[in-house]
């Protein structure tokens, strides 16, 4: 066995019948097209979503909503992760790098502190945002919320 004489696996290869070529062959005249009509010509090409005609669903589906290109996204870290992130490596103050360094938020992020969960250890905590309830309850602990 080479590469002299591979050869496919017998039966696995028809031959190409060739559309169009005479009345003798079998597949002339209209060559399988049909009659007349846009299909039956060369380089026919259908819209995209046409339906025959009917209403297509883009145009039958009413317009909605808005997508406001001022929008400000940003990336929400509850305090229960803060609590979590000073008890397991004893973190006392958190910035954005020692988030990122911990897979809590991306490098290009911007980062609001939320307020779910509950804070007992003294943090300095610096962020973009920060919720009302998250900022009393960091100063609640006698932590402090830097805004960046």
């Amino acid at each position: 066995m080479d590469l002299s004489n591979l050869k496919p696996a017998a039966g696995a290869v028809k031959k190409k019948i060739r559309l169009g070529r005479g009345e003798a062959s079998g597949t002339g005249g209209t060559a399988g097209r049909g009659h007349k009509g846009a299909k039956s010509r060369s380089g026919y090409k259908r819209k995209v979503g046409f339906e025959g005609g009917q209403m297509p669903l883009q145009r039958r589906v009413p317009k909605f909503g808005f997508k406001n290109p001022f929008r400000v996204e940003y990336t929400g870290v509850n305090l229960d992760a803060l609590q979590d992130l000073a008890e397991t490596h004893g973190v006392a103050t958190v910035d954005l790098e020692v988030l990122k360094a911990h897979g809590l938020v991306g490098k290009n992020d911007l980062v609001k502190i939320l307020g779910r969960g509950e804070i007992k250890v003294k943090l300095e905590v610096t962020a973009h945002a920060f919720s009302k309830t998250a900022a009393a309850a960091i100063e609640a602990a006698g932590g402090t919320a830097v805004t960046l």
